[in-house]
């Protein structure tokens, strides 16, 4: 029947070699199975070939499955990859952003020895927080570190890093010395992404009001603006969804990610905003009581808990 088949070296020096099956799946060929010589006669009619063609199928199907697992692996693989780099461009975009503010006023200030002393305390903070970026691209698996943080002293770390914008944020601590569980470095990014929002949403005579405080069992730290503000239905639809910005050179990311992060906490954060009237989020997290335990059993109890 296929006399003019030209046979591969090894299935002609195959001597037991007697059938050929096919093992394809909605007309594509996915591989063949070579059966050897029966031990005993057998009459290959029309209900062996049959089946022969449903065991090449179901062998077919198998592959084929096989295939999609190893192709959806990869493409997770990939996803998360991307996910990754996504978070890291926007941590570049706003260190850009924050330099670039310091050069554009670095000649008219520069021979001031205040702004001198900033623009020296910022490169070091946007050099530092580039090498982290760099650590985590490194790394295979990058752990975040979670321990007792003071509030506080994370609220002021970043007024103090957005001193020079316009309008300047304040702080207003109503509860002092409050310790939340979280990663010191993404918790401060989340935030502060927060707060940058409201310093662009505002114009130089508005304010940003940053205050924290605990209500009930938990911290919540708010941020008002007297900014643009935004309609309930962006609000609703696309504020806390990836890749949606009302800023034309905005990715979109910083409050998904601030928004995914508090959850991960244990915590919640909401929105409430008028048009032109200005912008409120308000961050409930956990409040963490007991400082007496070591700090690497807090860390297991925080790694058990995710």
């Amino acid at each position: 029947r296929y006399t003019n088949v030209a046979l591969p070296e090894w299935l002609c020096n195959f001597s037991k070699a007697w059938l050929v099956i096919p093992l394809s799946l909605h007309g594509k060929l996915l591989g063949f199975v070579v059966l050897a010589q029966p031990r005993s006669a057998l009459n290959l009619n029309w209900e062996v070939i049959d089946l022969l063609k449903i065991a090449g199928s179901q062998a077919a199907s198998y592959l084929a499955q096989q295939e999609s697992a190893h192709a959806l692996m990869v493409a997770r693989q990939f996803e998360s990859f991307n996910r990754m780099s996504t978070f890291v461009v926007h941590d570049l975009k706003n260190l850009i952003s924050q330099l670039s503010l310091l050069m554009s006023n670095a000649e008219k200030h520069k021979h001031n020895p205040e702004f001198q002393k900033d623009m020296l305390a910022t490169i070091n903070h946007s050099v530092q927080k580039m090498k982290l970026l760099l650590q985590k691209l490194s790394r295979k698996d990058a752990i975040e570190t979670y321990i007792p943080l003071n509030i506080d002293a994370l609220l002021q770390q970043i007024i103090q890093s957005k001193s020079r914008a316009e309008p300047r944020p304040t702080l207003e601590i109503g509860d002092p010395g409050l310790v939340v569980m979280a990663d010191w470095e993404r918790l401060e990014r989340v935030i502060g992404h927060i707060i940058q929002n409201a310093i662009e949403a505002t114009s130089k005579a508005g304010k940003v009001v940053v205050s924290v405080a605990k209500v009930d069992e938990r911290v919540a730290i708010s941020i008002n603006d007297t900014g643009r503000g935004m309609s309930k239905e962006f609000i609703r639809d696309r504020l806390f969804k990836p890749f949606e910005s009302t800023k034309s050179a905005g990715m979109g990311i910083g409050v998904f990610e601030s928004h995914e992060y508090i959850n991960e906490l244990g915590g919640q954060l909401t929105v409430i905003s008028q048009e032109s009237i200005g912008t409120n989020f308000l961050m409930m997290l956990p409040f963490h009581k007991d400082t007496t335990k070591p700090i690497a059993l807090l860390q297991e109890e925080a790694s058990e808990s995710k």
